[in-house]
């Protein structure tokens, strides 16, 4: 039976490099292609296919936001990511999200064939990297970062924000107004103790959830 893939990203170069190795796997076919989330939900239900392959980081709605939509509505239907985010970053959360894999962009192209068979089969794609970040997150449990606290929402404005974007900016990326990023903003903060941008950037790098 041929796998029927359906790829989401925003760059129209990182899907037709996505489309060459699926094309180049006997047992895969791409089906369809969405550069935004609310495409890519669309799409979903009108072709449908028997795996997603999406990117977290795209226009409009949080990439986190569209995964548990769609695991919400077709629960049956393995989505894996295909991040430029280290497996350190975000794994651990996107899993939790429902993810039935998490793979880093510069895997080499083989791994993302790999990963894609095995999500189909049932079975959650695991790399030595996300290992590796799932145990550390279990020796944390113990003791749970702040950051852990924050709702998907927060946590990705917190990362921007680490990242030297400003609340305008983040607001466009996001498709949210500037009022409704400010609120995420002093949310965090306070959840976090944090005063400031700079202590949000600190924190960030001294957990190593930005670089």
């Amino acid at each position: 039976m041929m796998i029927r893939v359906l790829i989401a990203d925003d760059h129209a170069v990182v899907r037709e490099g996505v489309k060459r190795i699926i094309e180049s796997a006997d047992d895969m076919v791409l089906v369809g292609e969405a550069a935004d989330g609310q495409e890519l939900i669309s799409q979903v239900a009108s072709i449908p296919p028997s795996v997603v392959v999406m990117d977290l980081s795209m226009p409009g709605r949080p990439g986190l936001e569209i995964l548990q939509e769609i695991r919400t509505a077709y629960p049956q239907l393995p989505v894996l990511v295909l991040s430029i985010h280290p497996e350190d970053q975000y794994a651990v959360r996107t899993l939790a999200a429902g993810a039935s894999g998490y793979l880093n962009k510069g895997s080499a192209p083989g791994e993302l064939i790999e990963a894609i068979r095995t999500v189909v089969r049932g079975r959650r794609y695991i790399s030595p990297a996300v290992a590796e970040s799932l145990a550390a997150h279990v020796d944390k449990v113990s003791a749970k970062s702040s950051h852990e606290k924050l709702s998907n929402r927060e946590y990705e404005v917190m990362c921007l924000i680490a990242r030297g974007r400003s609340v305008s900016d983040i607001a466009e990326e996001m498709s949210l107004s500037v009022k409704t990023i400010s609120t995420y903003r002093s949310r965090l903060l306070e959840k976090l103790d944090l005063r400031h941008n700079g202590e949000i950037t600190r924190y960030a790098i001294e957990h190593g959830l930005v670089q």
